[in-house]
Formats: structure tokens, C-alpha cells, sequence
């Protein structure tokens, strides 16, 4: 993340209490960035090199140094001498001078009041619920996105500016002692704990010790406001010592805020609640219980404030799920839409256009609306928005809202511009402007409703859903570095269209968050990547003759496995004079699918010791069981093989190639087979056989379904296919998936089931090509339209996969092409 800064570079140094290296530049810093990759104004940035366990940010001062950059922070002072030209601070520990930073611009800011927010789960929604009831009337700072972290917090902290009335941060914390840090910076006078539940729990002694932990957040705040059944809370916070904050809870008794009713309406459902001073109706679009008590947090907060009014109160009906998140999706014409259509402002805007830009296309558009509550000048604002678009590739902008119409100057450099005074403006014009083969970014003030605008844009797809969380799949990968030594690689598979999940959309994503390599089956896998924009190495596990051109062509490396592929690639490359192409050589050491057999070693050293068409990427073999402790030894013996080969082939191949066997499994259970590489394949997804490690991954992929139709059936009465006739009456419910979206024949008749509205209920009778019968008799207000799980967070898919008496991989690879992907971050 890049953020606009107040402070020249000696202010920085008396701060941080570092040294500064001098070199007579004179700097003009406007932007502090800690991301090497999102650097947009070189000279006017300060690069501030965060070491972590897994990285240096020092390792990358020298390319940055290349690109323009001329400020830095590092505790690393061994750059200092070969930066001719830089100026260059030196601090005991990076991060911690940054929190230094972070803390004195808060404490300068005696005016802004801070809601602070803590908690297992909700902490993001409250946050941005806060900020969608208020904004609209104040000047209001968040934290980006899930910036809870020790350089999440000092980075969104450094975002305050004089006009805020309002900051609202989260804050997350994994062990002791990071608590404190977070509250120098944070300082809040007003502190939400949503709830306690079990997330990071192997990070602390017991339960109490975490609640102790979290609490530390508010050991300065005026008011903290809980729920009033958190009876865990409750009980650690009466027995701290030193506590004067004043304690409000909400809860249907024995509370500040009591809930008086919960009715359930045609859209929604209506909460009265009512305190010493004021009794108010808010209107909500869900009747979800998470939803309500991140609702009732949120409504808590603003009368804590004193500013809860009928305009304010109003507001709560356009509360969103926290599904309506920035999404990717499929649009008409071969296009691709990200969905951020429910909020506007410059933090958000700035995180869209990364994720823009993170996507290969020939052409780039942006559907903006105007910014409202900025607290800056329309010229000031579009003039930032305008600098934050250019150079980024847009072709196309398609600004609606008067403000942005009249600023339209500010976007004479792009190649196409449109300007619509309202949302019904430009529907009325969708027709002639013509949209197909690139990506839209659809960004939009929540009261321009351009959810219609996404609506005419995206694919029409009968509705079975498979969303994919970018964002905790970018965590999976995270926990599988921490598990690695530092400066070994990761090498992410991605063949079967990435498991079914989308090859260019997570290619995209790996290759932002930088993994190593890129794994395929076949070589039009890899060109698919390549005309995607992918540009990581790719290594292709099956190839043969007919490929040749091709690999060449797209630069991607065959495996290869036999003496006569061996023999073919290389006359090959021999007859158009290519010398050193990449390739990966994969050893058979006992799983008996592709690779040399073990007694071929010596004649294989002897074919590549003379074989200057070929350089050896890679050795690298396949384990057979990693994933089963029953078979631990012949893993061991496997690799004790491999090892035995590698040294072979070392001791005549005079240049460094890698080594590589573990998979996912491996990674996660056996940290000594971890060699030069890792290959991460379901493990991306959240899956894995270790519990230690699945617990520390997060769950990416979820399918859903609609009720199509509900009917009441007799006993003995005939459903579905094949004349199976239920033993009682029932209710059924009819939804929208079949065989033909990938939800196997044999999870019918009850062997199957899904969730909805709270519960499990099981199939009946046989899964028909597009349908699916359900019995759903014990459950509650069903309608027509309701969403259904078939996996996700609720039914989680290695039980799915346990009633087909298959695999994960098999479940997420077979889900068909005709259900719509939907990718969003958090």
C-alpha cells in the first residue's frame, strides 16, 4: 500500500530517531509505500523496507533504486555505500520506526474522535457498515480494506487529515504483546469488541489470555461497546483491575440497549431498540443473526457519538451482506466486470484500480461515479482521482454524477470519454456504447446505484454460483511460506483450469503476490496463461511431439520424463539451433506414473552431460502418499531415492539447478523434504490433511444454488426420475443444480446434502441433469429464491467429497463451465 504523507525527510528521521545518509538530494516526499510493486511516482516516494520472516524489503532498494527511487528507510545498512544520489535512513527495526511514525500523527490530531474495533470475526463489516451510515454526512477515515495488522494499522493511521471528524480502525492480533503496539497508534476513544470466538487460538495460553489481549485496545477509551451475551467478555472485563471505561451492552435483557422486537417484513426484517434516552426502528435487508449483531454494533457506536438521527437511522436499510464485496465477473462480449458498485471514495478507488490493473487485457474502462464527502475542492478531487488513473492503460471512462461531468478536463488524456449527469442517463445510452473483450471497472457512491449498470453488463448465467476468494487464497499461500525456509520457492499448480477455480484469474493473482512458478498439465494450458498476460515461468507436466512449436513459442518448459522425449525435444531444439532451453527432469522414485526409473540414472547423466540444447531447470519426483501417516515410511524411502539421484546428477551438472518433491501434503507435514521448491496445488484452496495447518487456512471456494420451486408432497407420492416414492409426506424444494453443473449422481436419495437457511437437509430421489430435490421440512421460512450451500464456509467441501467416497480435487474439477465464477477480495 502507497499513502500521501505530511513530512519531509529530517521530520522523518527525528521521529523514527533513525540516521540519515545524505546525499545533498533534495527530497520532495509525497507518498510512503512499503510495496515495492505499487510505486507510481518514484521520486516523490519514500520506500519504507519492512523486514518479516519471510521477506526483506531491503532486498528490493537496488531495483527500486533503478526505477527512480531515491528516499529510503532500512534497517539494513549495507545499501547505504552503493546509492549514489539517495538519501537513505537508517532505524534499528523498520517496522517498528514506522508504528513510531504512526503514533505521533495520531497524537497531532487532538480533534478527530477514533471508534477502534477488535474481535474474531465482523471487525471488516462493522468498519465499513460505520462508514457507509456516516460518510455520507462527515468527514470520515478507515482503514483499507482488512488493514488490521502491525503495518496494516500504521499505514491506515497515516491516512488522517485534519478535515476527519471520524476514524474508524480494526484491529487483529495473533499473540501477545501485539495488542499494545496497535493501541499506541490507534488510541481510541470510543471501542467495539464484535465478539470472541476461536481464531488464532494456538497464539495464546487459554481463552482468558486472549480476551486480556484484546481488551488492551480500549485501556484508554471513554466507552467500549460489546454484546451483551459475550458473557466471556463480560466476565474478564469485571475482574480488570484497572478499567475506567464505561461498558455499553445491547441484548433482548439486562443491557444498556435493549432489543425489543425483531419482526421479519416482506424485505427484510425490523429491530426496535430502545436505551435510557431514545427508542428507534432500523430496517434491515437480512434477518441473518451475524448480520443483526453487526447491525446493532454498528447502531450502538453511532448514539455512543450523539449523532443517530432519522436521516442516519434511514441508512441501515441499505446495509449490504457482506457478499457484496468488490467481485470479478463475467461479462457480455467476452468482457470481465469488477463489481465495486457500493461504495466511492479515494482509498477505495485506489485499491480498484490496483485490482484493475492486476487483470491482462487489451483495454481498460472505468464506469466512476462522483465522490462524495471527500473534503476536498471538485478540482482538488479529480485532480487526485486523475493522477491516480494515469499511466494505468484506461482507454475508456464513463463518468456519472454532475460533480464529475463538470470536472471532466481533468481526463482529456484518455482516449474515450463519456459524461452522464445521472445513473438513468447513461442506461438509457448502454446500447451504443459497445463494450467487449476488456475489463470494467464499475465504481460507484452507493445512492447512484450502479448495481443496475452491472446488471445490464454481466453474462446472463442461470443461478448456481462459484465464488472464489482471492483473498483468502492469497492468505493460503502466506501460511504455506511461513512454513518454508526463507528464499525457498513456491511453485503453484494450475492445471485443470486451476482446479476449476479459473487458470488466468488465479494465475493473475499468483503472479501479483508473487509466486515462483506455474505448473500445467499441457501445453494449451500454458498458452492460455501466456495470451492472459501471464509472464511467470511455467513448467508443462505432459507434453510430447506435437507441442514442440508451441512450448517454444510461448516460452513455457516441458517435463520431461523418458529417454525418447528426451531425445526428441533436444533434435528438435538441435534442428532451429537453440541452445540452454529450460527443462525439468521428473525422477520415478516409486509412484510408477511418468519419470525415469531409478536404474536409468547413469544413462541419463550421460545423455545430459553432452546435451548443450537443453539446461536443467529443475529434478525434481512425485510423492505417492504424503498425505497419509499410514505410509510415512514410504515417503521417507522416496525421498532417501531422490536424494540419492540428485547427488548423481550434481556431481556432473557444474550449474545450480532446483530440487524439488514436496507437494502441499508434504509442505505442510514433512519440513525436511522442503528442498529449493514446494508445490502448492489444493492447499491454495484450503485444503489439507494436517489439522495443525488446516486450521491456520482459510476457505476460498463456495457453491451455491436458488430454491426454484417449493411443493408439499404425500407419502407415497413419486419424485423425480426412476419412480422413487418417498416413505412420508414432505416438503420439497426444488434448486437450480444438477449432474450437468458437477454435483454427482450419487448423492442422490439422501446420500447427499445442503445447507439452507441454517440447516442440512438431505436429497431426494435421483439428481437430474439440472435439477436437485431436497427435503426441507424442518426448515423454517423457506421461499423461492433462497440461497443454497452445496459447499462452502457452512458444509464444507472435503464432507461432500467424503459422500462420493472421493477427493476434494475431484469435487472442485469437476464443477462445470456453464456455472458463473465470481471472484471478489476483501
Amino acid at each position: 500500500m502507497t499513502v500521501a504523507i505530511d513530512y519531509d525527510i529530517r521530520q522523518i528521521v527525528a521521529i523514527t530517531g533513525g540516521e540519515l545518509q545524505a546525499s545533498g538530494y533534495k527530497a520532495e516526499i509525497e507518498y510512503l509505500s512499503v510495496d515495492s510493486r505499487k510505486i507510481n511516482n518514484p521520486a516523490a516516494t519514500l520506500f519504507w523496507a519492512i523486514k518479516t520472516g519471510q521477506r526483506d524489503g531491503s532486498d528490493f532498494i537496488m531495483d527500486l533504486y533503478k526505477k527512480g527511487v531515491r528516499n529510503f528507510v532500512t534497517q539494513t545498512p549495507g545499501y547505504c555505500r552503493s546509492l549514489k544520489g539517495a538519501n537513505v535512513i537508517i532505524v534499528k527495526n523498520a517496522l517498528e520506526a514506522l508504528q513510531k511514525l504512526a503514533a505521533h500523527h495520531r497524537r497531532s490530531f487532538k480533534k478527530i474522535t477514533v471508534i477502534g474495533i477488535t474481535g474474531s470475526n465482523g471487525k471488516t463489516i462493522v468498519k465499513d457498515w460505520l462508514y457507509s451510515l456516516l460518510s455520507p454526512f462527515y468527514a470520515v477515515v478507515k482503514s483499507p480494506r482488512s488493514y488490521n495488522s502491525q503495518i496494516g494499522v500504521p499505514l491506515s493511521i497515516l491516512q488522517i487529515r485534519s478535515h476527519h471528524r471520524y476514524g474508524i480502525f480494526e484491529a487483529g492480533i495473533s499473540r501477545p504483546g501485539e495488542m499494545q503496539k496497535l493501541e499506541r497508534m490507534i488510541r481510541p476513544q470510543i471501542g467495539i469488541f464484535t465478539n470472541i470466538g476461536s481464531a488464532h487460538d494456538e497464539g495464546f495460553k487459554d481463552f482468558r489470555e486472549k480476551i486480556e489481549e484484546k481488551l488492551l485496545l480500549f485501556k484508554r477509551a471513554e466507552t467500549v461497546i460489546l454484546p451483551g451475551h459475550q458473557i466471556g467478555i463480560l466476565s474478564v472485563l469485571r475482574q480488570q483491575k484497572k478499567w475506567s471505561a464505561k461498558v455499553c451492552t445491547w441484548n433482548q435483557k439486562d443491557a444498556d440497549y435493549l432489543i425489543r422486537t425483531v419482526k421479519k417484513t416482506p424485505d427484510g426484517v425490523s429491530v426496535v431498540i430502545q436505551s435510557k434516552k431514545r427508542k428507534d426502528t432500523i430496517h434491515l435487508v437480512s434477518d441473518d443473526g451475524t448480520f443483526i449483531q453487526n447491525a446493532l454494533n454498528c447502531y450502538v457506536a453511532i448514539d455512543v457519538l450523539g449523532v443517530m438521527d432519522k436521516q442516519i437511522a434511514t441508512g441501515f436499510r441499505r446495509l449490504t451482506p457482506l457478499s457484496m464485496r468488490l467481485e470479478l465477473q463475467q461479462g457480455i462480449n467476452g468482457s470481465s466486470i469488477i463489481n465495486d458498485s457500493y461504495s466511492n471514495d479515494l482509498q477505495s478507488l485506489a485499491v480498484a484500480l490496483e485490482i484493475l490493473m492486476r487483470q491482462q487485457a487489451a483495454k481498460y474502462t472505468i464506469i466512476l461515479s462522483d465522490v462524495l464527502q471527500s473534503g476536498l475542492s471538485s478540482e482538488q478531487l479529480y485532480g487526485v482521482i486523475a493522477s491516480l488513473i494515469k499511466g494505468k492503460g484506461v482507454r475508456q471512462i464513463i463518468g456519472i454524477g454532475e460533480e464529475i461531468s463538470k470536472s471532466k478536463a481533468f481526463f482529456k488524456s484518455i482516449k474515450e470519454q463519456h459524461f452522464f449527469k445521472n445513473t438513468e442517463a447513461f442506461l438509457s445510452s448502454m446500447d451504443w456504447l459497445k463494450f467487449g473483450n476488456e475489463v470494467i471497472l464499475v465504481k460507484g457512491a452507493r445512492q447512484f446505484r450502479f448495481e443496475r449498470i452491472v446488471k445490464r453488463l454481466e453474462r446472463q448465467t442461470h443461478e448456481t454460483v462459484f465464488s472464489i476468494n482471492l483473498s483468502s487464497l492469497a492468505e493460503n499461500i502466506r501460511v504455506y511460506k511461513s512454513l518454508i525456509k526463507r528464499g525457498t520457492k513456491v511453485m503453484a499448480m494450475v492445471k485443470a483450469f486451476a482446479y476449476g477455480a479459473g487458470s488466468s484469474e488465479i494465475s493473475s493473482l499468483l503472479q501479483f503476490i508473487r509466486a515462483d512458478y506455474l505448473a500445467v498439465a499441457y501445453a494449451d494450458e500454458g498458452v492460455a496463461l501466456r495470451e492472459a498476460g501471464i509472464r511467470l515461468p511455467i513448467m508443462v507436466m505432459n507434453t510430447g511431439e506435437h507441442a514442440f512449436d508451441i512450448l517454444v513459442k510461448y516460452r513455457l518448459e516441458p517435463e520431461i520424463f523418458s529417454r525418447s522425449l528426451l531425445h526428441s525435444f533436444s533434435n528438435y531444439l538441435a534442428s532451429r539451433k537453440i541452445r540452454s532451453y529450460p527443462v525439468h527432469l521428473k525422477i520415478d522414485t516409486g509412484m510408477h506414473r511418468l519419470g525415469f526409473d531409478i536404474g536409468q540414472t547413469e544413462e541419463l547423466i550421460a545423455l545430459i552431460t553432452r546435451n548443450s540444447h537443453i539446461r536443467i531447470q529443475s529434478v525434481f519426483s512425485h510423492l505417492s502418499s504424503a498425505d497419509n501417516p499410514d505410509h510415512d515410511a514410504f515417503t521417507m524411502q522416496q525421498f532417501e531415492t531422490f536424494r540419492k539421484v540428485v547427488r548423481k546428477i550434481k556431481a556432473v551438472i557444474r550449474y545450480p539447478f532446483l530440487t524439488h518433491i514436496s507437494n502441499t501434503s508434504a509442505t505442510s507435514r514433512f519440513r525436511q523434504l522442503n528442498l529449493d521448491m514446494v508445490r502448492i496445488g489444493i492447499g491454495m484452496y484450503g485444503v489439507d490433511s494436517n489439522p495443525a495447518v488446516k486450521k491456520l487456512l482459510k476457505p476460498v471456494c463456495r457453491l451455491t444454488t436458488t430454491v426454484s420451486q417449493i411443493k408439499h408432497i404425500k407419502k407415497g407420492e413419486v419424485v423425480g426420475y426412476g419412480m422413487r416414492k418417498v416413505n412420508k409426506a414432505m416438503t420439497i424444494a426444488t434448486v437450480g443444480i444438477g449432474y450437468a453443473d458437477g454435483y454427482r449422481r450419487q448423492l442422490g436419495n439422501g446420500n447427499g446434502k445442503m445447507f439452507i437457511n441454517g440447516k442440512l437437509v438431505p436429497t431426494v430421489g435421483n439428481i437430474c441433469m439440472d435439477m436437485t430435490m431436497l427435503d426441507v421440512s424442518g426448515v423454517k421460512d423457506i421461499e423461492e429464491g433462497d440461497e443454497v450451500e452445496v459447499f462452502g464456509e457452512n458444509l464444507l467441501i472435503e464432507q461432500l467429497a467424503g459422500w462420493c467416497d472421493t477427493i476434494p480435487y475431484e469435487i472442485l474439477t469437476g464443477i462445470s463451465g456453464r456455472v458463473k465464477r465470481v471472484y471478489y477480495e476483501e
